[in-house]
């Protein structure tokens, strides 16, 4: 076999060195239909409280309103694949779900030094300038790496791959040079909609639309006040994300759990962390045990509210212990949330504890709102 001898051969293959499983180019060219749906979907309020995808949305629209040079946009996919199905924790209601992305090192530092590796290997090779984009830029990824051939936006609105299922962490190389293009992906999703029935709390209101403001990753990660009491139950025993739609996709009987970046592999203590324990966390607590992960950036008080919500879904009276001293926390939606939590296992009056929730929120939340957020 003949070695590799366009650049664009050689730049997939040190991709692939590199630990990427999947690499693409589209040409950046102009495509109007992903900048139409974005405008819909903020004029929509979908977004929730992400001010920035909104603040941002022209840069988002197509590459060249981000980068006029851009000629061609390398898309790339390191898979994250689990061993085990991560809904095998839905029936033990007093362990807490992680998000399988989050349960290792921090993706954006992974992602990101292997993509300006293969940046430092496309000057050398090719010249030009470039640029490098993980999840933290303006960029609409997914589009990107259907235009590339990677896969198809499922009816989840996440990536989906023949090969590698919905487990892919996503990063793009824009650059000058005019590279080879790959054939867009196709929508293979047919007629299901089994990742749509998944959702716990009714997330997508129409195939290939999400509604942020009811997805769990959303209310537990980017929505910092207290979560809508209607979708509380729904949360289950999430405490950070969610994986009930990706784990439902049929494609992921092709993902390959011993293709993934084993810097990826779940740490022992947040493969399966016991609701008790979070809710035990200070602060100090809090950056020791999520130190390196990106759960960190949210801050010990969403995480405690998660988890207090997590037990007062659990139904284990032997939680209310836990829950007590935090009636007395700093932040108001810790304690709104151990209120709800107590009535939920049958220690307070629920109408109380809604109420007082409540009242306790409606007082000190604006003052919250102004103070520095600890995250990070």
């Amino acid at each position: 076999m003949l070695p590799p001898t366009t650049l664009t051969e050689r730049l997939k293959a040190e991709a692939l060195r590199l630990g990427f499983v999947a690499c693409g180019v589209t040409r950046a060219v102009d495509d109007p239909l992903p900048g139409e749906r974005l405008a819909e979907w903020l004029a929509d309020g979908a977004h929730g409280e992400m001010g920035w995808m909104e603040a941002r949305a022209d840069w988002r629209r197509s590459p060249k309103a981000l980068w006029p040079e851009v000629r061609s946009v390398v898309a790339l996919g390191m898979s994250y694949a689990p061993p085990e199905n991560p809904m095998r924790l839905a029936d033990e209601p007093e362990t807490a779900r992680i998000s399988v992305y989050a349960q290792g090192q921090d993706y954006h530092d992974i992602v990101k030094k292997a993509l300006k590796a293969l940046a430092r290997w496309l000057v050398v090779e090719g010249g030009g300038a470039l640029k490098v984009f993980v999840d933290t830029a303006p960029v609409m990824e997914k589009p990107l790496a259907m235009a590339a051939g990677l896969g198809w936006q499922g009816k989840h609105t996440n990536l989906v791959s023949r090969d590698h299922g919905s487990w892919l962490l996503l990063g793009c190389v824009m650059t000058e040079l005019e590279l080879d293009p790959d054939p867009p992906s196709r929508d293979s999703c047919g007629s299901c909609d089994a990742c749509q029935v998944a959702c716990p709390t009714n997330a997508f209101p129409a195939p290939y639309k999400i509604d942020a403001r009811r997805c769990i990753s959303y209310l537990t990660i980017e929505h910092a006040g207290p979560i809508p009491h209607d979708l509380r139950e729904g949360i289950g025993n999430h405490v950070y994300g969610c994986d009930d739609c990706l784990s439902a996709c049929p494609w992921n009987k092709f993902a390959v759990s011993a293709r993934a970046n084993m810097a990826f592999a779940a740490r022992a203590e947040l493969a399966a962390p016991q609701v008790g324990d979070l809710l035990a966390l200070d602060d100090a607590g809090f950056r020791q045990v999520f130190s390196g992960s990106p759960i960190k950036r949210i801050g010990r008080d969403r995480m405690v509210r998660n988890a207090a919500i997590v037990a007062g879904n659990s139904g284990n009276a032997g939680l209310a212990s836990q829950l007590e001293p935090l009636l007395d926390d700093p932040a108001p939606v810790v304690r709104g949330a151990a209120v709800w939590a107590l009535g939920r296992l049958g220690m307070l009056d629920p109408a109380r504890a809604d109420g007082e929730e409540d009242e306790q929120v409606r007082s000190e939340w604006d003052v919250a709102l102004r103070a520095p957020h600890r995250a990070g």
